[in-house]
């Protein structure tokens, strides 16, 4: 009985485990990220101004901000949503997806969605993250489907 009761309790710990708040890693320190939308020389810039974890599923972020191409301003909001983490040693990397859609303002709106890597080094001298790195790679596709672009995204 002792034993049964020990493994529901290491179970049940695994079962209510919280994953840490990372909503500050969206953020990207206040900074713009910057990438290409349609052909790799039209650029596009996403900005997030908020960020949480979602309470009830903490793998999940809600974000807001507004993207910009060719002087183009659009507010957005959206979600991050985490689909695994491998850890190594000194270097760890996050996998999920992503779908920010932003406000309909006609032609020129839509929805980006795709697939996200987060990387980051763990130094465990200053026990702090360094060289992080994120990577949005994705579509945007407008709203009335006559427009989809590849983009690639980058905090960099």
């Amino acid at each position: 009985m002792k034993k049964l009761l020990l493994l529901f309790i290491l179970i049940s710990g695994f079962a209510f485990s919280q994953m840490p708040d990372i909503s500050n890693i969206w953020l990207n320190n206040s900074r713009a990220y910057t990438g290409t939308i349609g052909n790799p020389n039209q650029e596009i810039k996403l900005k997030i101004n908020i960020s949480e974890q979602n309470r009830k599923n903490d793998q999940e972020y809600f974000v807001s901000g507004y993207t910009l191409v060719d002087k183009v301003y659009s507010k957005f909001e959206g979600k991050f949503t985490i689909t695994k983490y491998r850890d190594a040693r000194k270097k760890g990397t996050v996998f999920g997806e992503y779908e920010l859609a932003e406000e309909n303002k006609g032609k020129h709106s839509g929805i980006l969605k795709g697939k996200f890597i987060y990387t980051f080094r763990w130094n465990k001298d200053t026990e702090k993250v360094e060289d992080q790195e994120i990577e949005l790679k994705g579509n945007w596709k407008s709203y009335d489907g006559t427009m989809d672009f590849k983009t690639l995204i980058t905090n960099q």
